[in-house]
């Protein structure tokens, strides 16, 4: 499993995560088999999002999309900083 991991400062969670659910990405068809947001107990201006693939190609392909709709103001509404992305390669999952 590759996960796509993005964080970034928001302004409102509400109109963030109005703009994700339009998802102008079509994370469906870029290939995410399940996603997680969330954010830090103490920091409602912040998310981090975790995209799970089956190839580090559609982790990337994803990210480029990303930085498109990123550079758009309208597709990114609530964006208030630079995200920050990070390719991951699961090693071990345990459930306990």
């Amino acid at each position: 499993m590759v996960t796509l991991r993005i964080e970034h400062p928001i302004s409102d969670f509400s109109v963030w995560k109005a703009a994700f659910d339009r998802d102008p990405a079509n994370r469906k068809a870029s290939g995410v088999r399940q996603y997680a947001i969330s954010q830090p107990f103490d920091d409602a201006h912040y998310v981090l999002i975790d995209l799970d693939f089956e190839t580090v190609a559609q982790a990337e392909g994803l990210r480029s999309a990303m930085q498109r709709v990123w550079a758009s103001g309208a597709a990114a509404p609530a964006l208030a900083g630079v995200p920050r992305t990070q390719i991951l390669e699961s090693k071990e999952v345990t459930q306990l």
